[in-house]
């Protein structure tokens, strides 16, 4: 077997190349979301996004541009229906997410097009066109370099609300930033793995990390370099086995949380036999 074979293909270069990128952003974000907890908000807000992307298409908008605002929309009507009544959050959110990916199925069905629905649903990295990569770098880029200037503001958002609300930081600010950057990180992953797996993107790599530290720096770099490798592994596995590219990376991640909990686990009696 040639094991080089794959990197004489450009598509399959340009793939791992923009797998790497969204395996970034996303092992970053996920830090962020498994401190504040917003894993489910994360899967709510993935499958939302749908209906957005068809009346994108009906409009001859931008597909990332309907995904980005059905996603905020998600995000806002949660947070509306929670406020209005006594129904619990993560109740909400399973109300409005499948709500509004079955409006989405619902509309994708009744509107002629060459777009197929796996596409959408599980990604298509390898014959990733290039319009799409460009929105892809875009919206990476975007969401990583905001993430970069306010990444103190919002490290103390999700780690204590209250604390940050008590030296003046504008919590309700950050409360949408982050739905924004959420939604951001959606779009620049539905390219890769789909709106169904890119929830896997969003929380594996940070709780991979989790298992390894408790220094949220160092779980920025363990998380970043687990969901990077796990990408590179996945789109090369893929070439191989002839198998989902997107499928292929959520499995190499994983078994990365499997490995660093399996090493965890054999390490603790070790660190305890020491004591």
């Amino acid at each position: 077997m040639n094991w080089l074979a794959p990197l004489q293909y450009p598509f399959m270069v340009e793939a791992l190349l923009v797998s790497a990128l969204v395996g970034t952003v996303c092992a970053v974000f996920s830090c962020y979301l498994i401190l504040k907890g917003w894993s489910l908000m994360g899967d709510a807000i993935s499958h939302a996004v749908l209906p957005g992307i068809v009346i994108a298409y009906m409009l001859g908008l931008p597909l990332a541009v309907g995904a980005f605002a059905a996603g905020l929309l998600c995000a806002l009507s949660v947070g509306w229906i929670k406020s209005s009544t006594r129904i619990k959050e993560d109740t909400v959110m399973g109300i409005v997410f499948t709500g509004m990916f079955a409006l989405g199925l619902v509309l994708f069905t009744k509107v002629q097009t060459d777009a197929h629905l796996n596409h959408i649903l599980f990604g298509n990295i390898l014959g990733i066109e290039r319009e799409d990569m460009i929105q892809t770098l875009i919206a990476s880029a975007a969401t990583l370099i905001i993430i970069l200037l306010k990444r103190k503001d919002l490290m103390l958002f999700c780690f204590d609300v209250a604390h940050a609300r008590a030296i003046g930081l504008n919590t309700a600010l950050l409360h949408y930033l982050l739905l924004a950057l959420l939604s951001s990180t959606i779009v620049a992953s539905m390219q890769a793995v789909g709106i169904i797996l890119v929830v896997a993107m969003l929380v594996t790599p940070g709780c991979t990390a989790r298992l390894l530290t408790d220094r949220f720096d160092r779980m920025l770099l363990i998380a970043t370099a687990s969901s990077v490798l796990a990408c590179c592994l996945g789109v090369y596995a893929s070439f191989f086995l002839n198998a989902a590219t997107g499928a292929c990376i959520v499995l190499a991640q994983a078994a990365m949380f499997a490995g660093a909990m399996l090493w965890k686990n054999m390490r603790s009696p070790r660190a305890q036999a020491g004591t």
